[in-house]
């Protein structure tokens, strides 16, 4: 029954969050139970866009991403898929009104990892964040406020910040894999045979700046997202500060991390800024 197969396939999203991102997983976990699904479904429609174009290797990856978008589309316009990721990604789209502007800007951005190494340039350095990073966290912010639109509209520019943030941070820990491995360079002006402290305190700064707006839509978010969203914000904020403290020699040969245990511990701490309504 269609029914036990839509269950099977949230399932499935729900493992991907939980395989290959710990720190996100329990963001989730965080979040209002009635939500959860639909989180666990966008995580797993662009993470395995993600692995397509930086994991695949031995595979043609214009080939694997064009026919994820064409089976997504298949998908949306049928009502299943029997890949279980595009099958409940659908369904996620449509309860939740995610528009198709959003998704085709992702894509966009994926397309772009396979022909595009160097972003000096800022606009279009600004452009794939946009698609990479920020209409995810636009489409999860359509979850978030469960179809109020006035909601949406007021708190799209922080989303926005919000997703920017989480991906500079994860271009800075990636700096050796994206340089050595995928020959990518994803910060404008930056010449990684040369990066130095100067470059490391600009791209921080720039950050934190986003970090610092979005916290002021964190703080608007409806109950049910609150604590999830402040969870993956108190993370972020944590391995950046570690990455600060970091010489940049080391960044650029090691992928820096925050452990289980400081993960938990930060949950603690947030849970407790929680209830005494700091957040």
């Amino acid at each position: 029954m269609k029914q036990l197969f839509d269950e099977i396939s949230f399932k499935c999203s729900e493992l991907v969050t939980k395989n290959y991102s710990t720190s996100f997983s329990l963001a989730v976990k965080m979040l209002s139970p009635n939500i959860r699904d639909a989180i666990y479904s966008i995580y797993g429609f662009v993470r395995f866009a993600d692995e397509i174009v930086d994991s695949f290797h031995d595979f043609d990856k214009e080939s694997l991403i064009l026919d994820f978008e064409k089976e997504y589309y298949k998908a949306f316009v049928s009502g299943i898929s029997l890949n279980p990721i595009l099958n409940s990604f659908q369904q996620t789209v449509k309860n939740y009104n995610i528009t198709d502007d959003l998704i085709q800007s992702f894509l966009k951005s994926m397309k772009l990892d396979l022909v595009q190494s160097d972003y000096q340039d800022q606009d279009q350095y600004k452009n794939y964040i946009y698609g990479s990073a920020d209409v995810v966290g636009l489409m999860c912010l359509k979850v978030f406020v469960g179809g109020n639109v006035q909601k949406y509209e007021e708190l799209k520019d922080e989303a926005m910040r919000l997703g920017s943030a989480f991906q500079k941070v994860n271009f800075l820990r990636d700096l050796r894999d994206d340089n050595l491995i995928l020959n990518r360079n994803y910060f404008p002006g930056v010449d990684l045979n040369s990066f130095d402290e100067n470059s490391k305190k600009i791209i921080i700064a720039e950050i934190e700046e986003d970090f610092r707006i979005a916290y002021q839509g964190i703080l608007k978010l409806p109950i049910e997202a609150k604590f999830g969203v402040y969870t993956a914000f108190v993370y972020y904020k944590k391995l950046l500060k570690k990455l600060e403290n970091t010489p940049c020699q080391e960044i650029g040969t090691m992928r820096i991390r925050v452990s289980n245990y400081t993960k938990f511990g930060l949950l603690a701490k947030s849970f407790v800024s929680y209830k005494l309504k700091l957040v």
